[in-house]
């Protein structure tokens, strides 16, 4: 855990994540980030010096099986209060509106519920899993999708209801996530969504991978730090650039994508 609780530290005192006194729902799918996440939450606050109290908060979908109750005995053995809330998103999604990209509405909706959950139990902000690959995703598909140079920041605010989100885990890596999963033994729960490992991000993951292969690490977007992609894609002038159709944009990517990102190291905006 000392690498989870470092990396955890630093981007609290990069980003002033957590302070004394707050209230913290964790969002827990059951998936490996968020059950680690909470893990480390609760060793943190345990040293940090930082008096804050934590909420871990499951968003059902109304899809079956789903088996929360190796997580709700995990809850009890880190001594955090643990509450599901039950919905109907998985049938809205795929059953009325039958999305073919559903998981942008999927996230708004479960964050949605979260927010309100927070508001109702009177906790200040709400603790996402996502570590750094996410981050690089995102960035990947904002890139492909939407044309800009974009990702998720560690900190923000929800405009409607004033919760403040953060990413504790933003600068870990995820390759480390699996292997403290393992080395907790933490109890998984399979993901009932249809879609699972058929979404535009499992796609992602897979260029991403790729590009590890033939990238230089040094040189390359994925050991810039996450601070420096948040500055980056925080810019009011964020970087937009034009889609050629087909294939083409596909084949140039790379050579695109190396060389941005080699002007953008030795040449900050």
């Amino acid at each position: 855990m000392k690498k989870t609780l470092g990396c955890l530290r630093k981007a609290d005192q990069d980003f002033q994540l957590i302070n004394h006194g707050d209230r913290i729902a964790v969002g827990v799918s059951g998936g490996k980030d968020s059950l680690l996440l909470l893990h480390a939450l609760s060793l943190y606050r345990k040293f940090s010096h930082k008096n804050f109290s934590l909420l871990a908060v499951t968003v059902t979908m109304g899809l079956e099986p789903f088996d929360l109750s190796a997580v709700s005995a995990l809850c009890q053995h880190l001594g955090i209060e643990y509450l599901v809330r039950e919905t109907e998103i998985g049938k809205i999604i795929f059953d009325y509106r039958r999305e073919k990209n559903p998981c942008a509405l999927c996230s708004k909706m479960r964050r949605a519920v979260l927010a309100n959950t927070c508001v109702e139990k009177g906790y200040n902000k709400l603790a996402l899993g996502h570590h750094r690959e996410d981050a690089i995703e995102t960035l990947l598909m904002s890139l492909f999708y939407e044309g800009r140079f974009h990702t998720f920041h560690p900190k923000s605010t929800m405009s409607r209801t004033g919760i403040t989100v953060i990413r504790p885990l933003v600068y870990l890596p995820e390759s480390h996530v699996r292997h403290m999963t393992k080395a907790l033994s933490l109890p998984l729960v399979q993901s009932p969504c249809p879609a699972n490992g058929e979404t535009r991000r499992a796609e992602m993951k897979e260029l991403l991978r790729k590009l590890r292969l033939i990238t230089p690490m040094r040189t390359s977007v994925f050991s810039m730090p996450f601070s420096r992609i948040a500055t980056i894609s925080g810019r009011r002038r964020i970087m937009r650039i034009p889609l050629p159709p087909g294939s083409d944009f596909l084949a140039n990517f790379n050579r695109f994508f190396l060389s941005f990102t080699f002007r953008m190291w030795y040449n900050p905006f």
